[in-house]
């Protein structure tokens, strides 16, 4: 903000005239600043929920942490039954094509399904069944802790 006197008043012994002006600029910079760091900090945080690239609604459950590393292959089921892996949607033989392909990379590989409260159990197991005919014998069912 900047205060002073009118320019050709009070010269003559008047009273001086005084403007006030609001430079907007840093303002405008620091919103702008504030702006972009919302935006990346909320994809980031919509990322950190699911690493499979769907929000579900896990079901409660009382169990030790499991470690999830990058070779790890999570799976996200909703309601309706559509699957998804690394962002992207997938229907059962594509899911099996990235299985066998993760068996391949490192036949360690730990699947994930993260799969909704509200998803028929059918639909899980055979989830679960089709990644132990391809090989994969480590599965786990994620779940949310019951004080959560």
């Amino acid at each position: 903000m900047a205060i002073g006197k009118v320019p050709g008043e009070g010269d003559v012994g008047d009273e001086e005239g005084i403007f006030a002006e609001i430079n907007i600029t840093p303002l405008t910079d620091i919103f702008l600043v504030l702006l972009i760091i919302f935006m990346v900090t909320s994809s980031v945080m919509a990322d950190a929920g699911a690493r499979s690239g769907l929000r579900v609604n896990l079901p409660k459950g009382a169990t030790k942490e499991v470690q999830i590393s990058k070779k790890d292959l999570t799976i996200a089921m909703a309601p309706d039954g559509k699957m998804v892996v690394r962002g992207q949607a997938v229907d059962a033989s594509q899911l099996q094509k990235l299985l066998v392909d993760a068996k391949a990379e490192n036949p360690d590989t730990q699947v994930i399904i993260q799969a909704d409260e509200t998803t028929h159990h059918g639909r899980v197991v055979s989830v679960m069944e089709l990644a132990k005919t391809v090989g994969l014998h480590r599965l786990a069912i994620a779940t949310k802790r019951a004080g959560k």
